[in-house]
């Protein structure tokens, strides 16, 4: 049996000396070239003023930074002002790439790749910034997107960043409610929407839906309509659209890109919604890019030429995420469609063709790719395949082991954890550090990441509430129409005052030799109680679905008798039933591996597992629905007839 936190991969020396890390900390920072990590993060977080000025210079920002200092704390770390005297366009740092440098390769389910170069970039973007100036766009004024995951929400973004508009994006797959519950809140002047989408072999036409958002949107004042080549055989517009993709970019474009305050709000992102309303969550031009440029160009290792992708939607925040590595001189890989059609190995034929060296998935995929047995690295040539990366829920243990034997033994696997409410990572991955089993690598830097008691101390040992304990760049403007902040306040710095709580469980688990990992045992609000041992549900899911006949499973804590009883859900293999021998094999799983407070009072047989767009599963949903509660905003779900099979499920009525 595999050690539970054994290193499965370690970087070799001259690895380590072509690295980003490696150059930012001889370069950049006052420490010497063979200072730890551990000493560089402390550097980073002590010294918040110094660490963010100086990944504006060592990634070369256009701009202007202004003076020091760069930092101008609150009395509330959402008062914090960063770079106050700065002005930059985001838009502006992500297009400086060569005219002839490929920076966008576009894959659909119906269509072939279209490649885009960054002079191809410049000159849609700018046009298409014409044409929604010519609409009245102004600075702070909202742009919202249906698309799939294409060039146009690219290039969409661009556009609106350059004269310094708010772009704001939602999947095509969204329903009328659930698209409106977000565009409804912020009022946009400009909706850019596509005829339909493709999805598993199947067409989506959805321009009755855009019709009804046209009328139904407060301030619209225009529609931009997209029917791509990868739409064949879908209606077209016939009217319903003010202006045709094509027309828009035959505008005469504009060269100068609008340079506005650090702060200046560049996108809203939202909740899932899963509780009540999306949260409309406001993020920054300066904040976004300096974060993501740390991510992506130390913690990621991306440099010119490099080609990321991330399987992803326009309704999540890695699509952000991605598109900032154009300001890296990096190739965009994107792909829109069913990751399994027509064939499970869909995406790792795309990374086969498109050479890509930086992949990235949800946990869920990699995790079901294991259960159907691909082995990529045997059937495709992945030899450009450097970085791995994974997030949307923990990576279980045994996905590591998957990852390192099936796809390829050479390769950081970077797990990482952060949220659409920063736009960014609380922990990451590192190139210059091993890759230990079930672990994400470590904190990033710059952010002072610790695990709380629950009286808010730190726990240098032990399962906590993930918490942030100082300010950051890429945290929130705020949330839309909250001038107060108080919502914001409550949704962050309730729980400890003054301190972001994030909302998940975790831990920092120690080595010998090696720095610490970090491992997240799931959502705070879903964490179990029973005899009151606080258990993290990832802790039993990594262990339920080593077995062959469980895909997937969700478990909720159920008040019982004046305690709390674990009850656990199981989706199970086509044509596989839960017997008394099966039951009996997942709770001895349970004892053996994790403890006898893992096992479950009560475990039941489900058709599907609910669960966000972006893939994560719901247990808050679903203890709402046991408990008969009522579950508001069932369109921030994929699949919300899922949670129909939870209510008055006959095991627990049984039990």
């Amino acid at each position: 049996m595999t050690t539970p936190n054994a290193c499965l991969w370690r970087p070799q020396p001259e690895q380590q000396n072509k690295t980003r890390m490696t150059r930012f900390q001889a370069e950049a920072s006052p420490l010497d070239a063979g200072a730890s990590y551990e000493a560089l993060h402390a550097w980073s977080v002590a010294n918040p003023s110094d660490f963010w000025s100086a990944i504006w210079d060592f990634f070369e920002v256009i701009g202007d930074k202004g003076k020091a200092p760069y930092r101008l704390p609150g009395e509330h770390p959402t008062d914090t002002r960063w770079f106050p005297h700065a002005r930059l366009n985001f838009a502006e740092n992500l297009l400086r790439g060569p005219d002839e440098t490929l920076a966008v390769i576009a894959e659909g389910e119906q269509r072939q790749a279209i490649s885009l170069s960054y002079g191809d970039l410049r000159k849609q973007s700018r046009a298409l910034a014409a044409w929604l100036r010519q609409q009245g766009v102004k600075p702070g004024d909202r742009v919202a997107a249906l698309l799939p995951n294409a060039e146009h929400a690219l290039i969409a973004l661009l556009a609106t960043s350059q004269i310094g508009a708010v772009f704001s994006s939602c999947s095509p797959d969204f329903g009328e409610q659930g698209v409106l519950d977000r565009f409804g809140q912020i009022e946009p002047k400009v909706l850019v929407a596509v005829n339909g989408y493709h999805y598993g072999g199947k067409a989506f036409d959805i321009r009755d839906k855009v019709r009804s958002l046209q009328s139904r949107l407060s301030g619209l004042q225009a529609v931009l309509g997209i029917t791509a080549d990868s739409l064949n055989g879908l209606p077209p517009w016939e009217g319903t659209i003010d202006c045709d993709w094509a027309s828009a970019l035959n505008t005469p474009g504009i060269s100068e890109y609008h340079q506005g305050a650090f702060d200046a709000p560049l996108c809203i992102l939202y909740s899932s919604g899963t509780t009540g309303a999306p949260k409309c969550i406001v993020h920054s031009q300066g904040g976004t890019l300096l974060q993501h440029l740390k991510e992506l160009g130390l913690h990621s290792d991306i440099h010119a030429g490099d080609r990321l992708f991330y399987f992803s939607t326009c309704g999540w925040m890695m699509w952000n995420w991605q598109a900032s590595a154009l300001a890296l001189g990096a190739t965009l890989v994107t792909y829109d469609g069913s990751p399994v059609w027509p064939s499970p190995d869909r995406l790792w034929q795309l990374a086969e063709d498109q050479r890509i060296t930086h992949f990235g998935a949800s946990a869920r995929f990699y995790a079901a790719c294991d259960k159907a047995g691909i082995r990529p690295g045997e059937t495709h040539d992945l030899s450009s395949l450097r970085t791995l990366l994974s997030t949307g829920s923990p990576l279980a243990p045994e996905t590591f082991d998957y990852l390192y034997e099936a796809v390829k033994k050479d390769l950081c696997v970077s797990s990482i954890s952060g949220g659409t409410d920063i736009i960014s990572c609380f922990a990451l991955g590192n190139p210059n550090l091993p890759v230990h089993r079930g672990e994400l690598q470590c904190a990033g830097l710059g952010m002072d990441l610790q695990f709380l008691a629950s009286d808010g101390t730190p726990l240098p040992a032990g399962k906590g509430e993930l918490a942030c304990l100082n300010a950051f760049p890429s945290m929130p403007i705020g949330f839309w129409n909250d001038q107060q902040k108080t919502r914001y306040h409550k949704a962050y710095f309730e729980r400890f005052p003054g301190i972001w709580a994030h909302g998940d469980f975790g831990e920092y688990r120690p080595h010998d030799a090696d720095p610490a990992g970090i491992q997240i045992h799931g959502r705070s609000d879903a964490v179990l109680n029973p005899g009151g041992v606080r258990i993290g549900t990832a802790e039993i899911y990594r262990q339920v679905e080593t077995l062959e006949e469980v895909l997937e499973c969700l478990a909720i804590g159920q008040p019982w008798q004046g305690d709390e009883r674990i009850v656990l859900f199981v989706k199970l293999r086509h044509g596989v039933h839960l017997d008394e021998s099966l039951q009996k094999r997942i709770r001895q799983t349970l004892r053996e591996r994790a403890s006898p407070r893992h096992v479950p009072a009560v475990i039941a047989e489900v058709s599907d597992i609910p669960r966000t767009r972006s893939g994560k599963i719901v247990e808050l949903a679903v203890r709402q629905t046991v408990l008969g509660q009522p579950v508001q905003n069932q369109n921030a779900l994929e699949n919300p007839e899922a949670l129909e099979a939870f209510r008055n499920h006959p095991a627990l009525t049984e039990s």
